[in-house]
């Protein structure tokens, strides 16, 4: 086996400005994730959308961090729980290179308000967005606009009610989050507000109904979700049967709001 290169170290102290690239177009993304099926998943979704693409992809927070300096994209997706080097820990050090959206199973509330402190544009868990409000989460990250699903928004509630207690003298001053933070809730209704479609289908349905408008074959979806095509197709079934549709194509379009009415 051909030796590993050397690792790049993270800096001890940075400079006090990073220059940063002039924006590209399309938007230039790193994936971050330890599990390779989900960094698969991720790259053949975006990879169907023209103004986003995905220029490298990482498997820790250490590679995330080289890949950044490497390639400086326009923002990281980032994962919490990696080997080596997990998103939490390298978070500070690449939010000077990059803007980060945290899109991670992690859900803990204590969590969450880290990856807030420690510089995080915005943070999705999986399971509770669809591909429409991931691409527009990345978008709208880039252009300086925060984003939550619920899990994530909960936690940010639950912490900006608690700094209002800190101007009491309650809380901690250190433990507060940026002021930007309370107007970035304005924009988290998008993603928090469930739509009635989403709401007939199963978690399980849902994600495999985001994989399928994201034009992923049944055997890439049952790759994604650990499951066998089999049992991709029977929930496929069941998810025609709710959605009241009879192909792809059809289904896809009324999940994203683009079929026409008659």
């Amino acid at each position: 086996m051909p030796d590993r290169p050397p690792a790049t170290p993270f800096p001890e102290t940075f400079p006090e400005t990073l220059a940063a690239p002039p924006r590209s177009t399309p938007v230039r993304v790193v994936v971050a994730d330890d599990n390779p099926v989900v960094r698969a998943g991720l790259g053949a979704l975006l990879s169907g959308v023209e103004d986003i693409t995905v220029v490298a992809e990482a498997a820790d927070g250490r590679q995330a961090y080289e890949a950044a300096l490497h390639h400086r994209p326009d923002l990281v997706l980032l994962d919490v729980r990696m080997p080596d080097v997990d998103g939490l820990a390298a978070l500070p050090h690449l939010v000077r290179v990059a803007p980060v959206m945290m899109l991670t199973h992690s859900s803990e509330s204590e969590v969450v308000q880290e990856a807030l402190r420690r510089g995080a544009g915005g943070y999705l868990v999986h399971g509770e967005f669809t591909v429409t409000e991931l691409l527009s989460a990345i978008r709208d990250i880039v252009a300086g606009r925060a984003h939550f699903t619920p899990a994530a928004a909960t936690a940010v509630l639950a912490h900006l009610r608690s700094s209002d207690a800190t101007a009491h003298g309650d809380v901690p001053s250190g433990s507060r989050f940026p002021e930007s933070y309370r107007e970035s809730l304005s924009h988290v209704q998008p993603i928090v507000g469930q739509s009635e479609k989403r709401c007939r289908l199963s978690a399980r349905e849902a994600e495999i109904m985001d994989l399928i408008a994201a034009g992923l074959t049944n055997q890439q979806i049952a790759a994604t979700c650990f499951i066998s095509e089999k049992t991709v197709k029977n929930h496929i079934n069941r998810i025609f049967a709710k959605l009241h549709s009879t192909s792809r194509s059809e289904a896809a379009a009324k999940w994203l709001g683009t079929a026409v009415t008659p």
